[in-house]
């Protein structure tokens, strides 16, 4: 991280058809919006979503310097093609950090979810309401990419209380 107290994370929802995106500044305790957006992929064959993601991503890393990127874990129930294909995506997505000698942290959806609204089970307008609430942004975001600010955020919150119990004199 950028000095002891501070940094920029970039938060990834990843995605098959569209990946989130959503870059966070932090000191201390405040927070701070930098940027999010999506990957629109859709429509191109497999291979060239893939690429596109990988690229793309890339490409954002290379402008906005974070200093870790956050990353979503792939859950899927039902669709074992889905889940393959979003795993996938989520590689292309890791490989993109990864080659940029990007730190990487991994979250599950509930976990995320508990971060940020206090309950694993929130549903989708949970998360982004308590997204635009805790980095004061107004309108709606797309859903991608405000699932990858929340994804920052857990980063965020987690490396907080990280410091914390490691502050903490136990026994």
């Amino acid at each position: 991280m950028s000095g002891e107290g501070g940094g920029r994370v970039l938060g990834i929802d990843p995605g098959s058809r569209v990946t989130g995106y959503g870059l966070i500044d932090f000191h201390g305790r405040r927070s701070g919006y930098v940027a999010s957006g999506v990957i629109q992929v859709a429509g191109q064959a497999f291979p060239e979503r893939l690429r596109a993601i990988f690229e793309q991503l890339g490409e954002i890393i290379e402008l906005y310097r974070p200093d870790v990127a956050a990353v979503e874990q792939v859950f899927v129930r039902r669709n074992p093609d889905s889940a393959l294909k979003l795993g996938q995506a989520r590689g292309a997505a890791l490989c993109a950090c990864m080659g940029r000698d990007l730190a990487v942290a991994e979250y599950t959806a509930s976990s995320v979810k508990q971060a940020i609204t206090g309950t694993g089970g929130a549903d989708k307008d949970q998360v982004q309401y308590m997204v635009r609430i805790l980095l004061g942004l107004e309108g709606q975001l797309r859903e991608d990419a405000s699932d990858a600010l929340a994804v920052a955020l857990c980063h965020i919150n987690r490396r907080d209380l990280d410091q914390r119990l490691a502050g903490t004199q136990w026994g």
